[in-house]
């Protein structure tokens, strides 16, 4: 037999859960196959036979957790599809039950037996003890009459007296020293049934009927992550509002020719991307980390875009988005947001990114405080285009389509003024987007 163990995945990996089991027991596989799909904290990773020949056993089913080396099925390298290999464990197994059976069998005779032998022998020492106890304990007629009504065995009680007698008071105070041990004892059963009453007061907390789900691997890990983002940094966010006229009127104008030029649509993130890149380069900062007690200023823009999918958030990363023009990050954006909805990415494209955008626009969202993509300390989010009275220069109102955006950040090393001074200067690039243009 040739055991099926789960390989090396990547260095942050450890460990995964089976999502799904690609073959059956019993079935022919060859080396290099994929035998089952497992879903890790990042992506689902497939993992292959690493021999050829019937799969005999799965030992670890779909939902269960493994680690890396865990044994998880063994394949019979000379076995046949739907061989007898089964029927043969099955016989061995019931073989192995009935001796196992004739043991006990002969073992708890054996055991009634000596129990039967040795029943008479603990009557007679206790009969003895008590003529003991009662010849030869010194105690006045009015204890005795007390330890009788007492239920106390006099043998047990220390006298104050210096003759040794026993007195009723020695038999009072016996009295209460054993309801004492008894409260002590009574103490732990009463906590175990207070804890059991919690227990199931908290699986029956419902009247009315739930369902309850476990949750994935992936749903798991960000929950840790969001959770630890916000003990681990000291997370703030300011807020600025976009005129989104100018850049509105340039996508419109532009859409059908840049479509037809580049082969993909023209979007609002490439601007946002674009403008963030911009606005990185004057305030470093907000594109660092924290290690120890140095401040990690990156000089490169590698920008993460947060994709929603079925299974949770994941942050695909766009790679030198600053050498890239509007036409490359849409495609970038583009790619990633397929990989994620076909469960296509790889760990390579998650780790590395320098700063983050999220659109909650795209579901509506008209304000929110997005949480850091630690250790990055910047993440931008965007959100739904609503017409807004705006007041104009020339003192007239218009009704403009504006937008919400807003920056949550790492307190630690990005001060108030900073972070301010980003947002306002992605808002001017992104109301001036014909300059935006030539500068990128």
């Amino acid at each position: 037999m040739k055991e099926i163990k789960v390989p090396e995945l990547a260095e942050s990996i450890t460990e995964g859960t089976i999502a799904e089991w690609l073959v059956k027991k019993g079935d022919q596989v060859e080396k290099g196959d994929a035998i089952l799909e497992l879903e890790t904290d990042k992506v689902n990773v497939e993992v292959n036979a690493d021999a050829s020949g019937v799969l005999a056993e799965i030992l670890k089913e779909e939902g269960d957790d493994v680690e890396v080396g865990d044994v998880i099925a063994k394949v019979d390298e000379n076995g046949e599809a739907g061989g007898s290999s089964e029927e043969e464990e099955e016989s061995t197994e019931e073989q192995e039950d009935t001796g196992d059976k004739e043991e006990n069998t002969k073992e708890t005779a054996q055991k009634e037996e000596s129990s039967d032998d040795q029943e008479e022998e603990p009557a007679k020492e206790t009969s003895s003890d008590e003529k003991v106890s009662k010849n030869d304990v010194v105690a006045t007629p009015a204890a005795r009459k007390r330890a009788r009504e007492l239920g106390i065995n006099l043998s047990e009680i220390s006298a104050k007296d210096p003759l040794g007698r026993i007195r009723p008071e020695d038999v009072d105070a016996a009295a209460q020293g054993e309801s004492k041990k008894e409260e002590k004892k009574e103490a732990p059963k009463k906590e175990k049934k207070k804890e059991s009453k919690q227990e199931s007061s908290e699986k029956t907390e419902f009247e009315k009927p739930v369902e309850r789900i476990k949750m994935s691997r992936r749903r798991q890990t960000i929950a840790k992550r969001l959770v630890e983002a916000q003990q681990s940094s000291a997370m703030l966010t300011t807020f600025n509002e976009v005129d989104m006229t100018n850049v509105m009127k340039l996508r419109s104008d532009r859409k059908e020719s840049f479509q037809k030029k580049h082969d993909v649509k023209l979007g609002f993130m490439s601007f946002f991307t674009k403008a963030a890149v911009g606005a990185l380069k004057e305030f470093p900062n907000i594109n660092a980390e924290i290690q120890g007690n140095e401040i990690i200023q990156k000089k490169f823009y590698d920008i993460g875009m947060a994709v929603s999918t079925d299974e949770g958030l994941v942050v695909p990363v766009v790679r030198d988005a600053d050498r890239l023009d509007f036409a490359g990050i849409e495609k970038g954006i583009m790619d990633m947001a397929k990989k994620a909805r076909d469960k296509e990415l790889q760990l390579d494209d998650l780790q590395g990114g320098s700063f983050t955008i999220t659109n909650g626009g795209i579901f509506g969202s008209m304000l929110s405080t997005p949480i850091l993509n630690s250790p990055q300390v910047g993440i931008l989010g965007l959100h739904n285009i609503e017409k807004r009275p705006k007041v104009m220069p020339d003192d007239t109102i218009q009704a403009r389509p504006m937008m919400y955006i807003a920056l949550s950040y790492d307190h630690r090393i990005v001060d108030g003024k900073e972070a301010v001074q980003f947002l306002r200067r992605i808002k001017e690039m992104i109301e001036d987007p014909y300059d935006l243009l030539l500068e990128g």
